[in-house]
């Protein structure tokens, strides 16, 4: 139980000296007085709005809701606007920046009088961020989901952010559907603010930081508008004034077992591919050792149960899977492969939160014995190609191409690659493996969402819809199809990806968890012999900074220099 007078807060606005008559005077200028500090908990409330954001353009209004909370509860809400990553509009990368606004959120937390904090976020790599941040920081913290939007609509079909939008683009080169149509498909396909409807990076992530309880129970799923999203927004404010209370901090909800909890719900939703990147560098934060290996452990022990898009074969979208249960409802079913003594920022165990929980549309989110797909989402491969491994998605590929051999079509950069497949006499065939290198974390730079590549023009016309990619990039989590990613070492700093060349072949066997090329040790170091690195993509300002000190896709694309653990920092500098 924390004591409420050795709150941090009160280092700045207890005592009584020429500082804190300074820090007094500027709250007072904003309209307070003291009864509105004195005493209580001071709540930061890190809100990732902005005008760029589409996913988080209710926070505005959300962000009062919490405050509520933390007013009924007895706290001192104050806002703090982050930097805003909107996955969409942000170029090269959203990526690029994730550890940015993980720095941002660590330095606020430490600079400001900050008792408690709120992290209000949601869109791709804005769970991640806040959370590292929170995470180093080590304050009694809990993360608010944007939510997903509503479900897209066109001509009386339903649309799913991102896996209808590849299948239609694709139609619209065939020559399937007009660029009117197009145009339809294009305004009905996002209707509301909130993350993507489909289980994409942003609900896979959300979903993660629920599982790992990091979030109030439930909240992952409720769609951005529904009334129960304003509802659990005020009761993450009560809550963390009694996290402050009682001292639950991130380091004891953290653990291992609750990171292997957050990996197993991650394949049991069909995850995105982006999340073992994510959840590697912030366990990492937390001083746990997770790796790859990890998440392959489980993803031959744990189904995919949520049939929703791009896993499965139906049109199920986050609305259907809130009210068929929700995250709830799902973890439920996984009782047998949850650890569900681990705490939760509600003061409950995992356990205890699913307590009488229902599903109620066993579709949506199957039973154990009737899953989609009987493995977990994602596979991790390694050979000759990816000696540090790479990651395929079977639970949304042809399952023809779970075992492939074939001539590599190599490509250097995107602009060439867009420029041939768009070449209706690009000599290709459906057997042919497309690679694309140099867009990996310091290739991309920031390793860019390039990795689902166009299916070419040309085979488009044919029918074709599915055959093997490979490269260093990412994907996003919307995405589907045979696509190997995050090769590791990268291309860009002399991976073998790198020293591939057109023709050679390239044979992958996920069931064997295998990929390589099908040339000779000997051949492969003759060729590195004759590489060349690139030029450096950045010579100054954060660009450089990230080339320098990014680590491979392997060790979660942190920066080397925040590596942390619990129990092993200098604190905070005694300047007070």
């Amino acid at each position: 139980m924390s004591d409420l007078k050795k709150m941090r807060s009160q280092r700045w606005l207890a005592n009584e000296d020429f500082r804190t008559f300074n820090h007094r005077s500027r709250v007072m200028q904003m309209g307070y007085d003291k009864k509105d500090w004195e005493g209580k908990p001071v709540i930061a409330i890190l809100n990732n709005w902005s005008d760029f954001n589409p996913c988080h353009m209710h926070f505005k209004h959300r962000v009062e809701e919490v405050k509520r909370g933390v007013l009924q509860a007895g706290g001192f809400p104050l806002e703090l606007p982050t930097v805003s990553l909107g996955e969409n509009l942000i170029k090269p990368s959203a990526l690029l920046y994730r550890n940015m606004l993980a720095m941002e959120v660590e330095e606020m937390i430490r600079a400001f009088p900050v008792d408690g904090v709120i992290l209000m976020g949601g869109c791709d790599k804005t769970t991640p961020a806040m959370l590292l941040g929170a995470t180093s920081a080590d304050l009694p913290t809990i993360f608010i989901p944007a939510g997903p939007m509503l479900r897209g609509n066109w001509a009386g079909k339903t649309l799913g952010s991102g896996s209808d939008a590849f299948k239609y683009w694709d139609d619209k080169r065939a020559g399937i559907i007009s660029s009117t149509e197009w145009e339809d498909i294009l305004s009905g396909i996002a209707r509301s603010p909130g993350t993507c409807m489909t289980m994409g990076t942003a609900s896979t992530m959300t979903s993660i930081a629920e599982a790992l309880g990091m979030t109030m129970p439930g909240a992952a799923s409720i769609p951005a508008v529904d009334a129960a999203h304003q509802r659990m927004c005020t009761q993450a404010g009560r809550r963390v004034v009694e996290m402050v209370v009682e001292d639950l901090r991130p380091s004891a909800i953290q653990t291992r077992n609750a990171f292997l909890n957050a990996i197993t719900v991650a394949m049991s939703v069909g995850c995105s591919t982006n999340a073992i990147i994510h959840v590697i560098a912030q366990a990492r934060r937390a001083g746990q050792d997770i790796s790859l290996e990890d998440f392959d452990e489980l993803s031959r022990k744990v189904p995919v149960l949520a049939n929703i898009r791009p896993n499965g074969t139906s049109h199920y979208l986050m609305e259907d899977f809130y009210y068929a249960g929700g995250l709830p409802g799902l973890m439920s079913r996984l009782k047998p492969f949850l650890h569900l003594d681990e705490k939760t920022v509600s003061g409950m165990t995992l356990g205890e939160t699913l307590e009488g929980v229902q599903v109620y549309n066993d579709d949506v989110i199957r039973p154990l014995d009737k899953p989609i797909y009987t493995e977990g989402a994602l596979a991790v491969l390694r050979g000759n190609l990816a000696p540090d491994g790479c990651v395929i998605k079977p639970s949304a590929m042809s399952q023809e191409f779970l075992v492939h051999r074939g001539p590599a079509m190599v490509f250097d950069d995107y602009p060439t690659l867009k420029a041939a497949l768009d070449d209706e006499d690009l000599d290709i065939t459906a057997d042919h493996v497309i690679v694309l290198r140099n867009a990996g974390p310091k290739g991309g730079p920031g390793m860019p969402e390039w990795g689902m590549v166009p299916i070419p023009q040309k085979l488009v016309k044919q029918g074709v819809r599915d055959m093997l990619r490979i490269s260093d990039a990412r994907m996003s989590g919307t995405s589907y199809g045979a696509c190997v990613l995050h090769v590791a070492p990268e291309a860009y700093v002399g991976g073998n990806l790198a020293l591939l060349r057109n023709g050679d072949i390239i044979s992958m066997d996920v069931p064997a968890r295998q990929i390589n090329i099908e040339i000779s040790d000997q051949e492969l170091a003759r060729r590195r012999e004759e590489w060349v690195a690139p030029a450096p993509r950045y010579g100054r300002g954060y660009g450089w900074m990230y080339s320098e000190h990014i680590t491979q896709a392997n060790e979660g694309c942190d920066f080397d220099f925040l590596k942390t653990s619990f129990g092993e920092t200098a604190g905070e500098p005694d300047i007070f």
